[in-house]
């Protein structure tokens, strides 16, 4: 997205990287590092805490449908918090929320206790997130300053996300209980952080004050989408009580776009998304994230279901694409500097779709080096391109008072993207179940997921290259009425002349 009102950032090398800077940042890092920890380390203890807590698999399920009901629903209101009420407080206010939710989570001895306390530390990620994000977009000047902090920003978020399937791995071995209680003492630490290393930002002054009916409207609109879609799948997509809250869920984005149009100070200010960059950034998260999920979903059923592989191996054969990205990332920032993000993320998708395709050569017997992973390299450098671009893409040219709407609204896109297109693939999964369910059968039924899969993929390529293709038209157009111009000049000095 682009502001009119964006004034040119300072060159980079103007700013010098302080102990301090350095300090804000890996605080930031922390917190993502934070959520990702968390989201990847319960998929692998859900058997043990339903064994341990006696519940049942549509129960376990809200154990992390619960973290993205509050993550997705409450990331607009998140976002425009933090530009109101001060990025550094609202960033710390919830980190603290989330190490005591972190904390309860390990001490619970019932199931809807736990889901509880999953929905309270997602609704602190939904703070955490755009005010994180945000804080970096100000505090670092746009330009190859910038690009290098979101670079090993997202990092982080890949290097946690990896780290969390291998600890879960390890933890659960010992107890469930760790996996939950492991993000308190590192939320606590990064709070004692923050509180003396994190720039102090003003509230936003001259605002057109709150806009409550948007901030409502627009919170259940996106808690009633993410339920819907989440349930979908057990109630039936084509049930009345899907189609009905569908429905609803339309009406009140209606309501929600009215209610945006004629406020004096919006919760989304919607000339935002007049920026095709912008739409292409919103879009390219949600297929992005929702192909990666599905086929994650998809690949640890298959490797723990058909092939009987263990958690922790499970893990470890995920393990070099978060490597490759922990490692590969670092450079993104330099590599958009020269290359630009919309040429990075077609690149990226189209690794996503080459290691997508691959992998719907697996059979019963794989041989792990030729057949998987191939695919897992191919996707660990597609996320290494695609993650940071589009960060670095939705951000520039923002002016800093919507900086954490902005950051918000990716987030949402992101986490509703995650949402939509796993329950889309395990509807696809579901219906083709065999009724003979022997391990043949079964994989034949992962197949047509894992194309949806692919499809998803593409179709974020294919989204990518609508902007290189208006970038290339643009600059045509530029090119030939500079000619045109030069044409004239000269027709008129001949005409001058002696």
């Amino acid at each position: 997205m682009t502001s009119p009102l964006t004034t040119p950032a300072a060159p980079s090398s103007a700013v010098r990287w302080t102990p301090r800077l350095w300090g804000t940042l890996l605080v930031l890092c922390a917190a993502m590092f934070l959520d990702a920890l968390d989201v990847s380390m319960v998929g692998v203890a859900l058997p043990s805490i339903g064994s341990d807590l006696g519940l049942s698999t549509s129960t376990l399920q809200w154990i992390v449908s619960g973290y993205i009901l509050g993550y997705g629903g409450l990331l607009l209101l998140g976002g425009r918090t933090a530009d109101l009420l001060g990025r550094r407080q609202v960033f710390l206010v919830a980190l603290a929320v989330f190490a005591l939710a972190s904390l309860l989570g390990g001490l619970v001895d019932s199931g809807p206790l736990l889901i509880a306390s999953r929905f309270v530390k997602g609704l602190s990620a939904a703070f955490t997130a755009p005010a994180g994000l945000s804080i970096i977009t100000t505090t670092f000047a746009e330009g190859p300053l910038r690009n290098r902090a979101l670079s090993l920003y997202t990092t982080c978020a890949a290097t946690g996300f990896s780290m969390g399937l291998v600890l879960s791995g390890l933890l659960t071995e010992a107890s469930w209980r760790l996996t939950m209680l492991l993000p308190a003492p590192i939320a606590l630490f990064a709070l004692l952080a923050g509180l003396k290393l994190l720039p102090r930002s003003e509230r936003e002054k001259g605002h057109n004050g709150y806009d409550i009916p948007g901030a409502v409207i627009g919170t259940a609109s996106m808690l009633l989408l993410v339920f819907t879609v989440v349930q979908a799948p057990e109630a039936g997509w084509g049930s009345a009580r899907t189609l009905l809250s569908f429905l609803a869920v339309a009406a009140l984005v209606t309501v929600f776009v009215l209610v945006e149009r004629r406020s004096a100070g919006p919760l989304i200010r919607l000339g935002v998304l007049r920026s095709g960059s912008q739409v292409r950034a919103q879009l390219g998260a949600m297929a992005f994230f929702g192909s990666y999920v599905g086929f994650q979903f998809l690949v640890t059923l298959y490797m723990q279901s058909l092939l009987g592989w263990s958690a922790l191996h499970t893990a470890l054969a995920f393990l070099p694409a978060g490597a490759l990205v922990a490692v590969s990332s670092t450079k993104v920032g330099s590599i958009v500097d020269r290359f630009g993000t919309e040429r990075l993320i077609a690149m990226g998708f189209a690794l996503m779709v080459v290691g997508y395709a691959l992998f719907l050569r697996v059979n019963l017997d794989p041989g792990y080096a030729a057949v998987i992973l191939p695919s897992m390299l191919l996707i660990g450098a597609a996320c290494a391109l695609v993650f940071p671009s589009l960060n670095i893409q939705a951000t520039n040219g923002v002016a800093d008072h919507e900086q954490g709407m902005v950051s918000g609204l990716l987030n949402t896109s992101v986490q509703v993207g995650g949402a939509i297109f796993l329950a889309v693939v395990t509807a696809v999964v579901t219906a083709g179940a065999p009724e003979n369910a022997t391990p043949q059968a079964v994989l034949d039924s992962y197949r047509p997921g894992l194309v949806v899969v692919t499809g998803i993929a593409v179709a974020g390529l294919l989204i990518t290259l609508t902007g290189l293709r208006t970038r290339r038209t643009q600059r045509s157009v530029v090119v030939a009425r500079s000619t045109s111009l030069e044409a004239e000049r000269v027709s008129v000095r001949d005409e001058v002349s002696p």
